[in-house]
């Protein structure tokens, strides 16, 4: 089933996340703002939109970031995992996904970040 939800900057190609009974699969967002879909200036600015644009899309599945089972992180530029990490940490301060981080090129070179979770809906 997929979940609908509107962001600024939405791919048309791709839902922005899918259920299968309790999971919810979202697909990678990037560093643009949920609303005004502008990349944010730095890897903390597109980090921060990257999980409020998460945030949106768990809370129209019914769910939350304190739902979160797995993170997958792509960053461009390996310089930028401490920034993003104390970022990354507001968001989850406890209770920590499991998570996996790479490096990669992202389809943008604006883009230094795209991150995908997936989360669970509790009974």
């Amino acid at each position: 089933e997929t979940i609908q939800v509107h962001l600024a900057a939405s791919s048309p190609n791709l839902s922005p996340a899918t259920r299968f009974g309790n999971l919810v699969f979202v697909a990678g967002q990037t560093g643009r703002h949920p609303t005004t879909g502008e990349v944010g200036k730095d890897i903390r600015e597109q980090t921060r939109n990257v999980l409020e644009r998460i945030k949106l899309i768990l809370a129209a599945a019914g769910t939350s970031l304190d739902n979160v089972l797995t993170v997958t992180t792509h960053l461009t530029k390996r310089e930028a995992l401490a920034a993003y990490n104390e970022e990354y940490a507001r968001y989850f301060p406890t209770n920590k996904p499991a998570r996996t981080t790479v490096e990669v090129m992202l389809n943008s070179p604006e883009l230094l970040i795209e991150i995908t979770v997936t989360a669970c809906i509790p009974d």
